[in-house]
């Protein structure tokens, strides 16, 4: 199969859709899923535990228990848009009157989340269910908007209508127990199924069928996956893999599959982490958009010494351990923890660490060292990053820190000083990775050399090293080709997948025998960004060793989209391969698709009014302008290439 021939079949399963639905993520020869409810009967305390637990109430059927006092007539208004919330028998219903004045009843099919909001997710019909923007907060007993400040009409992509408010695809995987999203491309209709509503004891530890024969006393069925030996396919003795599953819901990611993944498989076999990127975190680090945990972590001293999740959290109730500061002095206190010998032994309760009165709110450890930020309009999430306060970097990088966060009043100077007095040989000292990803991200060919020596730097932590490679793009030409394969002998794939990044703005005759390598790696999320680098050639530029890999990047990559059909970031990645092959006409279907998902998106439309004006001629490419700019009026991209039409 011919690059230009994988491309054309793509651009017929655009307009036929006939990609099919996305295969089952387990397959046979795996044990069934049970239920939770099996699990009360011998795991009585663990199962309490997690009942009322934020992961067991996850996602459930509204009832007496949820949404107290507020579908009794209750109605909320906001930007044009009137909601009224009431009940027809114990149905749960939501009228809605959206800006533009056209009203429709939707039936709420469930509710998301338990505290501090409960989130209404509506039936719109073809399957679909949607996470309405006006949700409840539990502890002011009120209904408000999640996203006051945005205009979103009812034809914008973000609106509660739109793809990404979209509950199957956006929020049901990390919300349920072993969740098939099935959407059919050609009905553009949900299918989906779960083994439980919730996130249950088999989310973790896998399907439980095998078990239960174990403990029956019989012998379970040949299975084609590994078990424990207590018959799980998650196994959560070793630590680092445990929290892999954790990961799974816990991180900013791209999901490869068609929905949750078997419990105890590796998450970079089914996961693309996000790197450290603008818009998601500042330029050191910290958090920006909602980036679920793990990537922050990640950075931490604490994950690279070997710190879980578990030991901060149980498992079950997903409560800390203890309370305030005791859950950091169980490892940070004179007495120390056997488990972690680095430790240095110190008071950190003292009021000459603290430097804030003892009992106090600002004596907490978490208020300078896990600064929270509030998403969804009232809930407050910290950042898991563990950071010294480097308020003496804050103006350099456009950067938040514990400092000025509370004193709102004083500069970031005054902090900084405050910082060198209490502790003049401290680590505010130190050089931090940010500054030079912030260089990076400014300029990366000055860059360069910077960027090369942090991800060179094995001190730093993995996700830093990796995002160093990362945003390399146009400055790895200035560099030694034989730096950057290095890292691909790398043990961690995150740094692998960096360094492909890095190595294919490079001539690909020169990067090829390391793209085969990716291409082959025993890893899923290096092998995608293998054959994303590939395919990001033009064919008549592959060198002979590469043809013989094609299949098999085009495998890789159509696998993932096969399971992305409904999102208009999975469209807009076939187009750019297809216009990098130059099949224009899938190109233009992919396009199409692309911007009817998100019709806010000038960039897809600039693209498609091109392609359209050459394909079709200047009258449909002006066509295709009217309706660009009625969704995006005020764009200057367009309105420049309106100019030219």
């Amino acid at each position: 199969m011919t690059l230009k021939t994988f491309f054309g079949l793509a651009s017929v399963l655009l307009m036929l859709g006939t990609a099919g639905n996305a295969q089952s993520p387990h397959g046979e020869g795996v044990p069934a899923y049970v239920g939770s409810q099996i699990c009360a009967d011998c795991h009585t305390d663990a199962y309490d535990a997690w009942q009322t637990s934020h992961h067991g109430e996850a996602w459930r059927v509204p009832g007496e228990d949820s949404f107290e006092g507020a579908f009794e007539g209750e109605s909320f208004e906001h930007d044009g848009m009137l909601a009224a919330f009431s009940k027809t028998g114990d149905t749960y219903v939501v009228t809605v009157q959206e800006k533009d004045g056209i009203e429709a009843v939707y039936e709420m099919h469930s509710v998301g989340g338990v505290h501090p909001l409960e989130h209404p997710i509506l039936s719109t019909g073809k399957g679909r269910l949607q996470s309405f923007d006006v949700v409840w907060d539990v502890d002011q007993q009120r209904w408000y908007h999640l996203y006051p400040d945005q205009d979103l009409p009812p034809e914008d992509a973000f609106h509660w209508t739109g793809v990404y408010k979209n509950w199957n695809s956006r929020c049901a995987e990390c919300h349920a127990t072993g969740f098939e999203k099935n959407y059919d491309f050609s009905t553009r209709r949900y299918a989906s199924t779960q083994a439980e509503i919730g996130v249950g004891c088999e989310a973790c530890h896998g399907p439980a069928a095998a078990h239960l024969q174990i403990v029956d006393g019989e012998k379970p069925e040949r299975f084609s996956v590994d078990l424990d030996k207590w018959g799980f396919t998650a196994q959560m003795s070793e630590p680092v893999a445990a929290m892999e599953q954790c990961a799974g819901c816990h991180a900013r990611r791209e999901g490869f599959g068609n929905g949750n993944p078997l419990p105890g498989e590796a998450f970079a076999d089914n996961y693309n982490l996000a790197m450290l990127r603008p818009g998601l975190y500042h330029a050191d680090g910290q958090i920006l958009d909602e980036v679920y945990v793990y990537g922050s972590f990640l950075q931490s001293k604490m994950s690279q010494k070997g710190v879980t999740c578990a030991n901060c959290h149980d498992p079950h109730t997903a409560e800390l351990v203890a309370e305030s500061n005791a859950v950091c002095t169980q490892c940070h206190s004179p007495a120390g923890n056997p488990d972690f010998v680095s430790l240095r032994l110190a008071d950190y309760e003292d009021v000459a660490h603290t430097n804030h009165p003892e009992g106090t709110e600002a004596a907490q450890c978490v208020s300078c060292h896990m600064v929270d930020k509030v998403y969804m309009g009232t809930d407050p999430r910290r950042d898991h990053s563990f950071r010294v306060p480097r308020p003496d970097l804050s103006d350099k990088l456009d950067s938040p820190n514990a400092c000025t966060t509370c004193h709102d009043d004083k500069s970031n100077v005054w902090a900084a000083e405050q910082v060198k007095g209490w502790f003049p040989n401290g680590r505010w000292q130190e050089p931090h990775y940010g500054e030079v990803l912030a260089l990076g991200r400014a300029n990366p060919r000055s860059a360069a050399g910077d960027l090369l020596g942090l991800a060179q730097d094995e001190g730093q932590p993995n996700l830093v090293r990796a995002t160093a490679l990362w945003l390399l793009g146009p400055g790895a030409t200035t560099l030694d080709l034989e730096d950057l394969a290095a890292f691909m002998e790398n043990d961690d794939p995150q740094i692998r997948i960096g360094a492909l990044n890095a190595l294919r703005a490079r001539a690909v005759v020169a990067t090829a025998p390391y793209l085969l390598q990716g291409l082959n790696d025993d890893v899923r999320a290096v092998r995608l960004a293998a054959a994303r680098a590939i395919m990001s050639q033009r064919p008549d530029r592959l060198p002979d060793s590469l043809r013989a890999g094609l299949g098999r990047a085009y495998r890789e990559f159509g696998s993932v989209v096969q399971n992305q059909m409904d999102f208009a970031e999975a469209h807009l990645q076939v187009a750019g391969y297809s216009m990098v092959s130059g099949n224009i006409p899938s190109a233009i279907a992919a396009l199409s698709e692309a911007v009817r998902l998100n019709p806010q998106s000038p960039q897809a439309w600039s693209s498609l009014i091109r392609m359209t004006a050459q394909v079709e001629g200047r009258s449909a490419a002006k066509k295709r302008m009217r309706q660009a700019l009625a969704f995006n009026p005020d764009d200057p991209g367009l309105q420049a290439l309106a100019e030219q039409f």
